[in-house]
């Protein structure tokens, strides 16, 4: 019996042509729309949770109160005091390991010298990961101060092989580092990748921030490794009494509390030191689009499969004359939709294949396709059985119920009041769908480019940055003046951190009239020499840039706007601050500018003079020369000075850029794929238009007879399709300015939905659905009526 309506299912498959071919089509671009889109989600869902102990990993994290006490900000930064401190106090904590945030540095064995992540990090984080060693000992291979454990690629990288146990690098041209172990490569969905990871007690040399119990610079990370079972509210209770009882120690009372690490990912947006969501609203939204998109695939083929129904109604009649029963034709009708289903499937994966390294550059990540994976295929047969029940149910349990007695009398059930209206119901989603997706786009497009627009409180036009590595610090005065000779750059300037990112958080500032709640307020910190402002292009609310002209201005600091109005000064010129016990004067008063996001508003930000604590360099280029010609020059006196180092010039608007990379990922994949849910929308619309035009064939042909215009024809045609289109821009745009306005709550500068935005969209819409139709209608309208009446 399968056997026989396999044959049927195919036989009707070839027979109906073109009905066929926009069922397979829409079906295999819908389940491919799906699969990507399914596939990304997978990526981020899975972020930080490969371990086995994944679970009980946290991370430490510190919120930020103003002067009234309110919390501003939350990130996961600690001090290098906090985890001595919790090992000690918090039974629950297993194993507890600082670590730094991490950067790009210079790693060598002889000639082979690389640029790569590198973290330190204390001898417990290996046990908080469970890495998977190559070579080496987990227990023993960050004991030594001097010892470094590689990751399978670097290894190979280096020596060509991972049998590498006992080799010396060289760490930064200067420092002989013994391997002490090789992992194996850490997946791209973790937040802690590294590609060499060196002792804590290492960085303890070469980072003097990173030397002695410090409760004042938050600059580090905290992870620690919960006992299996662990009441986090309660952990967190007894890290708060642990703070307050040792705040004679601590200085001060700055909330903390554990987060787990895999939620950070998705979870990492807080307001009021709560979580409040973050990726997790896109990964909904990804999610909702693929089984979307695959919806309208399978509305399609409902749509198609009832509208065809008087074809099939004789063969149904036929059948059940001869004794086949309800049950068994629901089956044939089945087997002929996971028929489809299957064919669209074998299609779509093609798709995937062919699709998914584009898919990969345009979000900058790695995914693939495991065909070895139970799990995968599991999921694979899950999506065709789902598909092919989803979209063949209605169509068999209503072509299953005609009456033989009235089909094989003539009466055509295709006409039903109840197979009408849920073809014009479906039709009527279809396209609330879409307009619902192409506002989203714009909308999202709207807010990108309001971002993008704002005023950033810098100028960062022909400015560029390198990391100030190897001899640079060292030699930046000469680096400076030969800068500067050439012509290539109009200023230079050095400090910590890229000029759009935010540095380290310090605390205990004190000022005159400050009270003890307000020495709790955490500061970030800026440390450079000269040329800050100029170079930058900041604007100056009052006092001056640090100049070499004024020998005191090593003592000096320049403080935002924002600061100023933390610390509720007057007169802020002139006033004596105390920075970690050092008295620093203010010389000038900055307007804020945008750094870590453009999203959000700034914390009070101190930038101070400390040639000590620069790590980059900032170049503004002459405007009046080519740009790539002075890049070239910069190029040339950075190898001529620093050799050992590959020169690393970025643009800062390029930095700038990057911030907003998420929402631009956004805008990006909704164009694409509600790009593709459209088209699949149209398809389905012209096939309908396509049957109701073949069903009413003689009907045109008689009009045109009788003296109706190839217009009026397409008039009457189009009306019912155009009136089902309308109805849906009617009901999706105010739930698509519901919805959209709920996204926009995320933002705290935050563009508007204008009304433009929904008259384009509806318009679009409405264009592209008259468009579809038209085409088909046209060619109904002017077909030759002796053609459709030559039989009658």
């Amino acid at each position: 019996m399968f056997k026989l309506n396999l044959k049927i299912a195919l036989r009707n498959l070839f027979k109906n042509g073109v009905s066929s071919c926009i069922n397979v089509i829409g079906l295999a671009i819908g389940l491919a729309a799906c699969f990507l889109l399914l596939l990304y989600v997978s990526y981020e869902w899975n972020f930080d949770k490969q371990s086995k102990n994944a679970s009980d990993v946290y991370v430490a994290m510190t919120n930020v109160s103003d002067d009234s006490g309110k919390i501003v900000a939350t990130f996961d930064g600690t001090t290098t005091a906090f985890a001595p401190l919790v090992k000690q106090g918090i039974p629950e904590v297993k194993y507890i390991a600082r670590m730094n945030y991490g950067s790009k540095k210079l790693i060598a064995n002889g000639q082979n010298t690389f640029k790569r992540q590198a973290k330190f990090a204390e001898p417990d984080l290996l046990n908080i990961y469970d890495y998977n060693f190559i070579q080496g000992n987990p227990r023993t291979a960050l004991n030594n101060p001097e010892s470094v454990v590689l990751t399978e690629s670097t290894a190979k990288t280096l020596f060509g092989s991972t049998d590498v146990l006992g080799r010396s690098v060289k760490y930064e041209a200067q420092n002989d580092l013994i391997v002490s172990a090789v992992i194996k490569d850490l997946p791209e969905n973790s937040s802690n990748r590294f590609d060499f990871l060196m002792p804590w007690s290492f960085y303890e040399t070469v980072n003097p921030d990173a030397r002695g119990l410090n409760w004042n610079n938050y600059s580090f990370s905290t992870l620690m490794r919960l006992s299996p079972g662990s009441d986090i509210p309660s952990v967190n209770k007894k890290l708060d009494d642990l703070i307050k009882r040792n705040q004679h120690i601590t200085g001060g009372v700055i909330p903390h509390f554990l987060y787990p690490l895999s939620s950070m990912h998705l979870h990492g947006k807080f307001e009021n030191g709560k979580s409040v969501g973050g990726a997790i609203d896109q990964i909904w939204l990804f999610t909702g689009l693929a089984f979307g998109i695959l919806l309208i695939a399978c509305v399609n083929f409902m749509n198609m499969a009832t509208a065809k129904s008087e074809k099939r109604a004789k063969e149904v009649g036929i059948k059940k004359t001869i004794g086949a029963t309800r049950s068994s034709l629901i089956l044939q009708f089945l087997i002929e939709s996971m028929v489809l289903a299957v064919i669209s499937i074998v299609i779509a994966l093609a798709l995937v294949e062919a699709f998914l390294p584009a898919f990969n550059h345009l979000l900058n990540i790695n995914m693939g396709i495991s065909y070895f994976n139970l799990y995968n295929w599991a999921s694979l047969l899950g999506i065709v059985l789902v598909t092919g029940l989803v979209a063949g149910s209605y169509p068999a349990f209503y072509l299953s119920s005609f009456n033989p007695v009235e089909v094989l009398k003539g009466k055509v059930p295709g006409s039903s009041w109840l197979s009408v209206n849920l073809r014009q119901i479906l039709m009527v989603g279809q396209f609330c769908f879409t307009v619902l997706l192409i506002i989203s786009t714009m909308v999202i497009y709207k807010q990108i480019q309001y971002i993008k627009n704002r005023p950033i409180g810098s100028n960062t036009n022909a400015l560029i940055e390198m990391p100030q590595d190897g001899d640079l610090q060292l030699k930046y005065e000469l680096f400076k003046e030969q800068l500067l000779k050439s012509g290539a750059v109009s200023s230079v300037c050095q400090s910590s951190v890229s000029l759009v990112h935010h540095s380290s958080f310090i605390k205990n500032v004190q000022w005159p009239g400050a009270t003890p709640a307000e020495s709790d307020i955490l500061f970030n910190r800026v440390g450079t020499t000269y040329d800050f402002i100029k170079t930058n292009g900041l604007k100056l609310q009052s006092g001056r840039d640090f100049s070499k002209q004024y020998a005191s201005d090593t003592a000096g600091v320049l403080i935002s706007a924002t600061a100023v109005k933390a610390m509720n000064l007057k007169q802020p010129i002139g006033t004596i601050l105390k920075l970690a016990g050092q008295e620093k004067k203010v010389i000038g008063v900055f307007e804020d500018y945008v750094w870590d996001s453009p999203y959000k508003s700034n914390t009070p930000l101190l930038i101070s003079f400390d040639k000590d604590y620069t790590g980059y360099i900032t170049m503004r280029l002459n405007y009046t020369g080519s740009l790539q010609k002075n890049i070239e020059t910069v190029t040339k006196i950075s190898k001529e000075l620093n050799p050992s180092y590959p020169v690393e010039l970025r643009f800062t608007s390029t930095v700038y850029e990057e911030m907003m990379q998420k929402e631009q990922k956004l805008g990006v994949l909704s164009n694409i794929f509600g790009g593709l849910a459209i088209f699949i929308s149209c398809m389905g619309l012209y096939g309908l238009v396509s049957f109701s035009a073949a069903q009413r064939t003689k009907e045109f042909g008689i009009r045109t007879v009788l003296g109706a215009s190839a217009s009026h024809l397409m008039q009457l045609l189009s009306q019912s399709f155009l009136k089902m289109v309308c109805i849906a821009i009617l009901i999706s745009v105010p739930l698509s300015y519901y919805l959209m306005d709920k996204w926009l709550q995320n933002f705290e500068f935050r563009t508007s939905i204008s009304w433009w935005v929904v008259v384009a969209a509806s318009s679009l819409t409405l264009g592209i659905a008259l468009l579809t139709i038209s085409f088909q209608s046209y060619k109904s309208a002017v077909a030759d009526p002796a053609e459709a009446l030559k039989y009658e």
